[in-house]
């Protein structure tokens, strides 16, 4: 058989990896009932987890369709990674109405918490129907998507209330822009780190082919911003300080419903399973609000074991100042999101965080 090999090492990872949820969910049974078509599509998801299986989630989709195709597996997946049941079906809703908890009127003022200005930002993953998801696209794929997106920044460009700039990786590209002023657009927190230094992005074929066909807009302003070819088609995101935290939401959103109506854009979704993203973790929503805040009472041993401690229960996710696996900030800065994704709404998630800094605040008080 053409994949016992995989088969066999998936059987031995097994025991010694019970984290990786991509292998718990394998099940040999239901990949012999796939033609061997399937089989080969089933398996590129998985390749991965099976290369790095000290991974927690283990596969990637590699094609729009490939929940839906493949939903006795992605099921399984879904309902470990996301504590939801192996039946759930996500409902996607930006609207906060008659959400509890809320300040009357909706607005989100993180001001009448008590905290000062802080960096905030929403982002979402989007793919495009027309190509395969980035583990599984050719650099021609990679490139005809940019010159895609390109021609639809060229309108967004052109308007009063985005304007700015496309950057181009790709070699050759007209926007093709060099190491300095990229490492610089890195430093800002404006554009993505080189991925092909990440192990699990190579072995899930979504790092492949680096630089070709990645890039990023910018608007004028600096506070709308599109990455190209990373792990997810497109990442679309609004950024600023603030303590509104409205407006950065309602700003996507409404820079969102502008990009989607570009003719030629369509964005992939699942009728059960929301917006498509490459990654399981971000199914649904693929959505991620956060902020920057400050708490060194519960980060004055250096660490944010304390914080995640607190957060944990919350709903609310602990990372560096540059993102997952990096240090926290030598003032006790730290990034602070909602962990959902799926099963829950974008107005949710944005609740979520209000709420969640609202009870992050009260701790840090009380450890002082």
């Amino acid at each position: 058989m053409r994949f016992d090999n995989q088969i066999s090492r998936i059987a031995a990872l097994k025991d010694d990896h019970p984290g990786n949820l991509a292998l718990q969910s394998f099940d040999a049974d239901y990949f012999a009932s796939l033609t061997e078509a399937e089989q080969g599509r089933l398996m590129n998801c998985l390749n991965s987890g099976i290369e790095n299986p000290d991974s927690e989630m283990g596969c990637y989709a590699c094609q729009p369709s490939d929940y839906d195709a493949f939903r006795p597996f992605f099921a399984k997946v879904l309902a470990r990674y996301h504590k939801v049941d192996e039946d759930a079906r996500h409902v996607n809703e930006w609207s906060l109405e008659g959400i509890e908890g809320l300040p009357s009127g909706g607005v989100l003022d993180l001001a009448a918490l008590g905290l000062p200005a802080l960096s905030m930002r929403v982002r979402v993953g989007r793919n495009l129907t027309d190509f395969p998801l980035p583990g599984a696209m050719s650099r021609d794929d990679r490139v005809r998507l940019e010159g895609k997106m390109m021609e639809a920044f060229s309108i967004l460009i052109a308007d009063p209330d985005y304007g700015g700039a496309y950057h181009s990786l790709t070699p050759g590209n007209p926007h093709e822009i060099d190491d300095a002023a990229y490492q610089a657009l890195v430093a800002d927190h404006v554009m993505f780190k080189d991925m092909s230094n990440d192990r699990y992005l190579a072995a899930a074929g979504i790092a492949a082919d680096w630089p070709y066909g990645r890039g990023c807009y910018v608007s004028e302003d600096r506070g709308f911003i599109i990455w190209v070819g990373e792990e997810d088609h497109l990442r679309i995101m609004c950024m600023e300080k603030g303590s509104v935290l409205n407006r950065v939401f309602d700003r996507l959103k409404t820079a969102l419903d502008k990009v989607s109506k570009i003719d030629g854009l369509s964005f992939a979704s699942s009728l059960d399973y929301g917006v498509v993203t490459s990654c399981p973790t971000n199914l649904g929503t693929g959505m991620r609000a956060s902020v920057h805040i400050k708490i060194p009472n519960l980060t004055a041993d250096g660490t944010d074991a304390k914080a995640k401690e607190i957060c944990r229960p919350l709903g609310l996710s602990v990372r560096g100042v540059g993102g997952e696996h990096t240090p926290i900030g030598a003032d006790g800065t730290v990034d602070i999101s909602p962990s959902a994704r799926f099963c829950i709404t974008e107005a949710e998630i944005i609740a979520v965080l209000y709420k969640g800094l609202s009870l992050l605040k009260t701790h840090e008080a009380e450890a002082s």
